[in-house]
């Protein structure tokens, strides 16, 4: 299989950070907030491996890191330390050594994200199909009937109706709203996907409905994915390999079905003994 990111290291600590920040928080400590400084250590010497057509899971509690990192890697956040290195048709990128129009590239063509909340990657200003069609306008596509014909394909792919393409987000349910934003995330085929907490928030008829297509997506397109839950049902349906994070660290990792089945960390034993 081909590798299509490999991250090593990764830390993102906010505010300014004192020499025992990463020796005096994490799971040992039950805290990611250092106490002599008080700095918060989002994420610490977070590493992995993400093969194509691969879907990695990042499961945790609510302020584990496991989004912290994705943003980092996504450029919506700057990380403290660590690297990232993303493999796209031969050529290899370093994510944290990148300037700012090497990661709108990126980000525009080859990276795709779905947010927990659409108001964060949707503009709620134009239509559906305008989300669309700015996303390829991006990379560089700019005829009108190929743009329509592109956005009135990923609407049908994401079951959207196609007549709904010129309505505005803010009509649509939230179900509906997430699958705008994953026809947007789609446009350009992009070969690494982020989804964060997508799920959270819906009925779990609509929820149902979404993970099954991701898994179509992946399965079509064979698209690498990382996805961050807090969910067990969400990592035992999507994910192939699993990191379990825990104040800001990775404390396992390894295929999801023997994590499920043969946890080893107590925190992790809890979790799933919590979801039986």
């Amino acid at each position: 299989m081909d590798r299509v990111l490999k991250v090593r290291n990764l830390s993102k600590r906010y505010s300014k950070g004192c020499p025992v920040c990463y020796l005096k928080t994490g799971p040992d400590f039950d805290s990611n907030i250092c106490p002599d400084c008080g700095s918060v250590v989002a994420a610490h010497d977070v590493s992995f491996d993400l093969y194509a057509g691969e879907i990695l899971g990042i499961m945790g509690e609510s302020g584990s890191g496991k989004s912290t990192a994705v943003k980092c890697l996504y450029f919506d956040q700057e990380p403290t330390g660590g690297t990232a290195t993303f493999y796209d048709q031969g050529e290899a990128f370093k994510l944290f050594e990148l300037n700012k129009a090497e990661q709108r590239r990126l980000v525009n063509q080859r990276f795709g994200m779905v947010y927990q909340n659409p108001h964060q990657g949707l503009n709620f200003e134009i239509s559906a199909g305008g989300n669309i069609a700015e996303r390829l306008l991006m990379s560089d596509v700019d005829n009108y009937d190929r743009i329509r014909q592109r956005a009135v394909s990923l609407l049908t792919r994401t079951e959207v109706l196609p007549e709904r393409m010129d309505e505005m987000p803010k009509n649509f349910s939230g179900g509906m709203q997430q699958r705008v934003q994953i026809a947007k995330s789609l446009a350009t085929n992009p070969p690494l996907l982020f989804l964060d907490e997508v799920t959270t928030g819906l009925d779990l008829s609509v929820q149902a409905a979404i993970l099954d297509l991701i898994l179509e997506i992946q399965q079509q397109s064979h698209t690498a994915m990382i996805v961050v839950t807090h969910d067990l049902g969400v990592i035992r349906l999507l994910a192939d390999r699993t990191l379990v994070m825990k104040y800001g660290r990775v404390i396992e990792t390894g295929l999801t079905d023997q994590i499920l089945e043969d946890p080893q960390h107590a925190y992790t034993q809890r979790l799933v003994a919590s979801a039986l």
